[in-house]
């Protein structure tokens, strides 16, 4: 499939997920705005992509705060002259017991995952409206269907997003714009790459296919959302996690 020209924004596009989806896009012919907290990151991914040839552009933003992301919306718009996708995959985590959480662990997960995805969305949401097309995809994770020990303040803030993106995809359809979310299961990752044996093992009892997912599968699936082949799917939650959560 391909995306030659169309101006891809993605959060948290620095590493792991985010970054694969970033490159990928690229790699589709896309101009891909690399969005993300860290500019010094951001610019080494921008780097790697036009160095290999690719369209991209990078810019350090807080996604929690409204006025930051909108003059970022307004330089890509200046320049482009339009935003046609939107991935919202920014994202942290502060796990603890629910006994042991602070208030501050809450509140930054959920400002980052939950409150960052309603910011991006709502700057993007007059152009798109404008256009009469777009694509917002939004990355959750099985833990906002599952839940997971531990992960309270993750649960809800990914939960939150899923129904955030119900509600996007009833406002915006009519518009042509389509709002879906990607939850990802276990991928693999530096942090999963540290498991013991025998905690592996026993994750893995829990995937029927066997083994753990990684961020190609994720941006293989953002693609797809992002395509004509998925203009008359909106307001779902494609779960990448090898039947984990079925």
């Amino acid at each position: 499939m391909s995306f030659k020209d169309e101006v891809v924004m993605v959060t948290g596009a620095s590493r792991g997920i985010g970054k694969e989806i970033a490159q990928s896009f690229a790699k589709e012919g896309a101009k891909v705005m690399i969005i993300d907290i860290s500019a010094e990151l951001a610019e080494e991914v921008k780097e790697e992509l036009t160095g290999k040839g690719l369209k991209a552009e990078s810019f350090c933003c807080d996604v929690t705060n409204m006025q930051n992301v909108q003059e970022i919306v307004t330089k890509i718009l200046d320049k482009y002259k339009r935003i046609d996708i939107l991935v919202n995959n920014a994202g942290i985590t502060k796990d603890n017991l629910l006994l042991r959480m602070t208030e501050s662990d809450w509140d930054a997960v959920v400002n980052v995952n939950l409150r960052g995805t309603f910011v991006c969305t709502k700057a993007v949401t007059k152009t798109m409206m404008k256009a009469r097309k777009g694509r917002i995809i939004n990355i959750a994770s099985i833990i906002g269907i599952r839940g997971n020990t531990g992960q309270a303040n993750y649960a809800a803030s990914k939960a939150g997003i899923i129904g955030f993106t119900k509600s996007v995809a009833r406002e915006l359809g009519s518009r042509g714009i389509t709002a879906n979310a990607i939850a990802p299961g276990y991928i693999q990752t530096a942090m999963t790459a540290k498991l013991d044996d025998n905690v592996r093992e026993e994750l893995l009892k829990q995937i029927p296919l066997g083994f753990l997912g990684t961020a190609t599968d994720v941006a293989g699936a953002c693609l797809f959302l992002a395509s004509d082949d998925a203009r008359y799917i909106t307001g779902q939650t494609i779960v990448v996690d090898g039947g984990m959560a079925m």
